[in-house]
C-alpha cells in the first residue's frame, strides 16, 4: 500500500511523517517531488541546489522510485506538499492512498511568511491541494486531517485515520526518540528543528496570531477552499 500524503506547507507534515516511520510496517519518503518542484519553477528554497542534486527531477524518475520503494514494503507512506504536484498528469495518484492534511489559512500562512515574505497561492499551495482533494475523491475515499484536531487528540485522530486505510493502530506512532530520520531530506537541516527536539506531537499556541497586511488576500482566498475540506475532516 502507497499513502500519499498530500499537505499544506507549515503544517505537522513532518512529525505525521515520523509518527508512520515508528510503525513496524511502513517505510517513509520524505517530499520526493521537492527537487522535482524546484527545478521546474526555480522557486527560491533554501539549499535550492542541494536539494535539486539529492533527488530525481521528472516525474516519471520520482514514480518509478515510489514504485521501488512500493516493491520491497508493505506500507510505504509518501510525504507530499501540495504545490510540488504540479505540472503532471495526476492519474497516478489514483493508485495511492490519499489523505490532506489541512492547516488553518492564518495560522498557515503567518508561519510561512516568516520564511518566505510576502507568499503568493502558488507557494502555500491551497488551491492546489483543494483542487486535487475535488479530483481524488471522484474515485476514491480521501481521509482529511486537520492540524489543530490532531494536536487536540493524536491518538484519536491516528486511530481514526488507520481504520479510514484499512491499517491497525500502532501506540508506537505517538512517542518517537528526538533527533532524525534516516530518511529526512537534505532540507531537513532549514526545516526541521522542531521536529528533531520533540518526542511526540506537541501542541501548538492556538492564540490568534497576527497576519501580515500584504498577506490579507491570500488569506481571504484561501480560507474558503479550507474551509470546504475542513467540513470532512477527522475529528477529535
Amino acid at each position: 500500500m502507497i499513502i500519499n500524503l498530500i499537505s499544506s506547507p507549515r503544517n505537522i507534515s513532518t512529525a505525521l511523517m515520523y509518527s508512520f516511520a515508528h510503525r513496524s510496517d511502513t517505510k517513509v519518503m520524505d517530499e520526493p517531488f521537492y527537487g522535482y518542484y524546484l527545478n521546474l519553477t526555480g522557486a527560491d528554497h533554501p539549499g535550492k541546489e542541494e536539494i535539486i542534486a539529492s533527488q530525481p527531477k521528472t516525474v516519471s524518475e520520482v514514480r518509478n522510485w515510489i514504485q521501488h520503494t512500493a516493491s520491497q514494503h508493505e506500507v510505504v507512506f509518501v510525504k507530499n506538499m501540495a504545490h510540488h504536484l504540479i505540472n503532471m498528469n495526476i492519474d497516478f495518484l489514483e493508485d495511492y492512498r490519499n489523505v490532506f492534511l489541512i492547516r488553518d489559512p492564518r495560522q498557515l500562512i503567518t508561519s510561512f511568511s516568516k520564511v518566505i515574505p510576502n507568499p503568493q497561492m502558488t507557494d502555500i499551495g491551497v488551491a492546489r491541494q483543494y483542487e486535487l482533494f475535488e479530483k481524488l475523491r471522484e474515485t476514491q475515499s480521501c481521509p482529511v486531517i486537520d492540524s489543530n484536531e490532531v494536536l487536540k487528540n493524536p491518538d484519536k485522530v491516528l486511530r481514526q485515520l488507520c481504520e479510514s486505510l484499512d491499517l491497525t493502530f500502532e501506540a508506537s506512532m505517538l512517542r518517537w526518540k528526538a533527533g532524525a530520520l534516516p530518511e529526512d531530506g537534505v532540507w531537513a537541516k532549514y526545516w526541521y528543528k522542531n521536529v528533531h527536539a520533540s518526542t511526540g506531537f506537541q501542541k501548538k499556541n492556538l492564540n490568534p496570531v497576527q497576519l501580515p497586511p500584504e498577506c490579507e488576500a491570500l488569506y481571504s482566498a484561501a480560507l474558503p477552499l479550507y474551509e470546504k475540506m475542513a467540513q470532512d475532516a477527522l475529528k477529535a
